[in-house]
């Protein structure tokens, strides 16, 4: 009852709520963005959702489009901008998918939405992530985010489906805004955010 018809209930009514607190927040961050990038502000994106359907994600743009010589896109760590460093931090990148929640494409919590080229990696262990609605976070989320192994973030995505409740949400939502606050995890060490999955 609670995964099927509770949860999606209070997913639409907290998106409905945050986006109307948070949306001069998010005016603001939109229009620095429309500067400092030079293009959209907007960061979108196919991913997989419940059932590995596919969604577009919508976050704001962290980096730049700069390319090399060759027109090839530079590495995250030099298209990453001072004030995307920022928002990352602060996780302000994540509010624009309060939109995703509200429509139904994610939840508050879940695994991750990964890229649609994982799919076939996965064996039928790390597929049961796809059982429930991804989340702008999770389990693996306040266990480690991007600083974990993808094993171990699988672990914790398959643990989470597998022990979904009401209680355990409401843990990973606080344990969310304390990880907010202390900005751990936001990147693996030595990238700029987390290491491509490779199977």
């Amino acid at each position: 009852m609670y995964q099927n018809i509770l949860k999606p209930l209070l997913d639409f009514i907290g998106a409905l709520f945050l986006l109307l607190i948070a949306s001069p927040i998010m005016l603001l961050v939109l229009i620095i963005l429309l500067f400092t990038n030079g293009g959209s502000p907007f960061f979108l994106q196919k991913r997989p959702g419940k059932n590995e359907k596919i969604f577009t994600i919508i976050k704001f743009k962290t980096m730049n489009n700069k390319t090399d010589k060759t027109g090839k896109l530079l590495p995250d760590s030099e298209r990453l901008t001072a004030f995307g460093k920022f928002i990352r931090s602060s996780s302000l990148d994540e509010l624009p998918q309060l939109i995703n929640v509200l429509i139904g494409d994610m939840s508050f919590v879940g695994p991750r939405p990964l890229l649609p080229e994982y799919l076939p990696l996965y064996n039928e262990f790390q597929k049961q992530r796809h059982n429930v609605k991804p989340g702008i976070t999770g389990w693996a989320q306040i266990n480690g985010r991007n600083a974990i192994i993808w094993s171990q973030k699988f672990e914790y995505d398959v643990w989470y489906v597998n022990h979904q409740s009401f209680w355990l949400d409401i843990k990973i939502l606080f344990r969310t805004i304390e990880k907010v606050f202390k900005k751990d995890g936001i990147a693996q060490e030595g990238q700029a955010t987390a290491e491509p999955f490779k199977k």
